[in-house]
């Protein structure tokens, strides 16, 4: 979708995509927001992350590492509040230095009302609240993937492990059983099947309304 259109309302956010060459970043911005295809990102990180790529173009187009670390210190020393006047004096002062124009850099950055009316006004992005049963399943499929690679790296640490002579192990097989224990009525469930049921049947049998 295109970040620049004559039947659009006007918006800060397209036009600093288009000034500072960050093309495709409106894409990955309702991407982010809709968690279509990736995990949703709220509105004030977005602004963080926008503003973020803002200080990386400054510095890379001034010549300057522009390493994640370095950008990010930048940012944050022009921006907390928690930052002294001298951190962020000395900050300012290293980038007019190096040809920054540190007041036309601050006045471009986006606050999260911005992104909002970027997506919702200019894109007509639409965030979709998950239903109970979609944000079960989307969570259940994030902890069977951190089980998978928890597993994974447990069985190539121990083959290294074997291999450098450090434990002894010619043939192992590594288990994972993730329980849920309900300590109401100890109950104990496989994780997929605690959340199939959307909880522990002690629950539903003392309060009808969850029937």
């Amino acid at each position: 979708m295109p970040d620049t259109t004559d039947s659009r309302p006007s918006s800060k956010v397209a036009r600093l995509i288009s000034e500072y060459g960050l093309d495709g970043l409106g894409d990955e911005l309702e991407a982010r927001w809709t968690g279509d295809g990736v995990e949703r990102t709220s509105l004030r990180d977005l602004a963080g992350d926008f503003n973020e790529r803002l200080v990386e173009r400054a510095l890379v187009d001034a010549g300057m590492a522009a390493l994640d670390s370095d950008v990010d210190t930048v940012y944050r020393n022009l921006t907390d509040d928690e930052v002294s006047t001298g951190v962020r004096t000395d900050a300012r002062n290293r980038l007019e230095s190096n040809g920054i124009d540190v007041d036309g850099l601050e006045s471009d950055f986006v606050s999260y009302q911005a992104i909002r009316s970027y997506l919702t006004e200019y894109r007509d992005a639409e965030y979709r609240r998950l239903s109970d049963d979609e944000k079960v399943e989307k969570d259940l499929q994030s902890i069977q993937r951190l089980m998978t690679r928890t597993l994974s790296v447990t069985e190539e640490r121990i083959e290294k492990l074997t291999q450098t002579e450090r434990i002894d192990a010619d043939e192992f097989e590594v288990l994972l059983d993730l329980q849920v224990l309900c300590e109401s009525c100890g109950t104990q469930y496989p994780v997929a099947e605690f959340l199939d049921a959307r909880g522990c049947d002690c629950q539903r049998e003392s309060d009808p309304s969850h029937g």
